[in-house]
C-alpha cells in the first residue's frame, strides 16, 4: 500500500470528523477499530479500510495496527457499487473497482467493498477489505460482515439522533434562560421608572390647583425625561430580545464608515452641548468597512451615548470618536475623559445580568443593555469588540470589523467565515 499512514494522535482536523468521533476513534473502545478488526478476523483478509464522506481521514487496521492516513479529494468510490450495499468478484464492474483502488495506491490481489447505506438514496461511507490472498471470500462470512456492517450504521443513525436531540434541547435551554433573563430584566428596569410616573402623575392629577408654576414645570420636565429614559431602554430592551430571537437579519454591504459615524455626531452632539461636554469626530473619509451599517451605527451610538453619560460636565470632559486601519480590519475607538471603571466592573460589562449600574454624571440610570447589544451586533458582523480603562482615567472601547472588499459587493452579498469544514478545505474520499 502505498498511502502515508498517520497514527490517531496526529490527525490534526479530527473535530471535522463527525461521524468518527460519534463512534469513538480517539477512544479505548473506538467503534470503527473494534469493526474493522471484526471484519478482518471473520473475513481472514489482511487490511481493512472505513471512509466517511466528506471527513478528511480515512481509517485502516492492518497487523501493524491502527491510523488514519488523508483522504484524497478526488477518490470517488460510490459509482462503482450502482446501488448496491457490497460489491465483491461477483459484481460487474469489479474489475473496475479494483484497478481504481490500486490507482489510489491500495494494492491488493482480491478486495470486496460495503456501502454504507442509511436508505436508498443515501451513503454516509465505504468499508474495503483487501489483501494479497488470490482466494474468494467465503460467501456466509461475507453474509456475517455485511450484517455487521448494517448494525454500524443503525448506531450511527441512533448517535446522530441523539445528538441532534442533546443539541435541540441545549438551544431550547439557552432560549429559555433568555426568556427568563428578558422578563427579569424588565421586571427589574421597568417597575422603579413607572413608580415615579405614577406617583408624579397622580399629584398633577389630584393637587394641581395647589401647584405653582415653577413645581408644574418641574414635575412635567421629570415626567418628560422618565418617559423618554423609559422608552429608551424599553426600545433596548426589544432590540435585545430580537438580536437573541435571531430576528434581526445581517445585510452587509460596503460602506464608507464616516457614513455611520456621521449620523451618530450629528444625533448626539446636542446632548454633548446640553452636557457641556466636547464630542469630536475624526474618522478619515477613506476607510470603508464590510459590514451591516444599520447595526454598525447602533454599536456606535450605544457606544458614544455610554462615554457622554460617564464623562465629566464641568466643561473639561471630551469624547473621541476616532477610526483606523490594523492590518485587514477597522479598528473603531469610542474614547472619553470621564470616570473610568475598574477590573471588576470590565469583566461583567457584556453580560446581561441584572444589577444596579453606576449612575451617570448627570444622575443618568440604566440597565446595562446597550453594551450586551453592542456586543451581539459586533458578533454578528463577524469583528471584535474590547475595552481599556482606568477608574478615573477615562475609557476606550474598541470594535474591529472586517475591512471592505471588491467595490461590487451588494446589499445582498453573504460574508463567509472561515469553515474549517469547507469543501476547500478538506479532501474528500467519494
Amino acid at each position: 500500500m502505498r498511502l502515508e499512514l498517520l497514527k490517531v494522535e496526529q490527525a490534526d482536523q479530527l473535530s471535522a470528523c463527525k461521524l468518527s468521533i460519534l463512534l469513538g476513534v480517539m477512544t479505548p473502545k473506538s467503534q470503527v477499530e473494534g469493526f474493522l478488526k471484526f471484519a478482518r478476523g471473520i473475513l481472514k483478509t489482511e487490511s481493512a479500510i472505513l471512509s466517511f464522506h466528506h471527513e478528511p481521514y480515512i481509517w485502516l487496521s492492518s497487523p501493524q495496527g491502527f491510523g488514519a492516513f488523508h483522504a484524497k479529494k478526488e477518490a470517488k468510490l460510490l459509482p462503482y457499487f450502482k446501488g448496491a450495499t457490497s460489491l465483491d468478484s461477483a459484481h460487474e464492474n469489479y474489475s473496475e473497482f479494483s484497478k481504481y483502488i490500486r490507482s489510489l495506491g491500495i494494492d491488493h490481489e482480491r478486495v470486496i467493498g460495503f456501502n454504507l447505506k442509511t436508505s436508498e438514496e443515501h451513503s454516509i461511507g465505504q468499508v474495503l477489505l483487501f489483501d494479497e490472498c488470490k482466494d474468494p471470500y467465503d460467501p456466509d462470512s461475507l453474509e456475517l460482515v455485511h450484517e455487521f456492517a448494517m448494525s454500524l450504521i443503525r448506531i450511527i443513525e441512533t448517535r446522530l439522533e441523539n445528538e441532534e436531540l442533546k443539541e435541540l434541547c441545549e438551544q431550547q435551554s439557552a432560549l429559555n434562560f433568555s426568556k427568563t433573563k428578558f422578563f427579569q430584566i424588565i421586571a427589574h428596569d421597568l417597575r422603579a421608572p413607572f413608580h415615579g410616573l405614577l406617583g408624579f402623575s397622580e399629584v398633577l392629577a389630584e393637587e394641581r390647583a395647589s401647584l405653582d408654576d415653577s413645581s408644574i414645570q418641574n414635575i412635567a420636565d421629570y415626567l418628560h425625561d422618565t418617559a423618554q429614559s423609559t422608552y429608551n431602554l424599553l426600545e433596548s430592551l426589544l432590540n435585545w430580545a430580537m438580536a437573541e430571537g435571531g430576528r434581526f437579519v445581517y445585510h452587509p454591504i460596503n460602506f464608507q464608515l464616516k457614513q455611520a459615524t456621521k449620523i451618530v455626531f450629528d444625533v448626539l452632539n446636542t446632548l454633548a452641548v446640553k452636557k457641556n461636554i466636547q464630542l469630536i469626530e475624526n474618522v478619515p473619509e477613506d476607510l470603508r468597512v464590510f459590514a451591516d451599517i444599520n447595526m454598525i451605527t447602533s454599536v456606535i451610538q450605544n457606544l458614544v451615548s455610554n462615554a457622554l453619560k460617564f464623562t465629566h460636565v464641568d466643561g473639561t470632559g471630551k469624547v473621541y470618536i476616532e477610526a483606523c486601519q490594523v492590518e485587514q480590519s477597522i479598528e473603531i475607538s469610542i474614547r472619553d475623559t470621564g470616570l473610568g471603571m475598574t477590573e471588576q466592573q470590565i469583566e461583567g460589562l457584556f453580560q446581561p445580568d441584572i444589577k444596579v449600574t453606576l449612575k451617570g454624571t448627570s444622575g443618568e440610570k440604566g440597565a446595562g443593555l446597550g453594551l450586551v447589544l453592542c456586543k451581539r451586533f459586533v458578533d454578528l458582523n463577524h469583528g471584535q469588540i474590547s475595552v481599556e480603562s482606568k477608574q478615573g482615567q477615562g475609557t476606550i472601547f474598541k470594535v474591529r470589523l472586517p475591512l471592505a472588499g471588491s467595490t461590487h459587493q451588494s446589499l445582498n452579498t453573504s460574508y463567509k467565515n472561515d469553515d474549517p469544514s469547507s469543501s476547500d478545505q478538506l479532501e474528500k474520499m467519494h
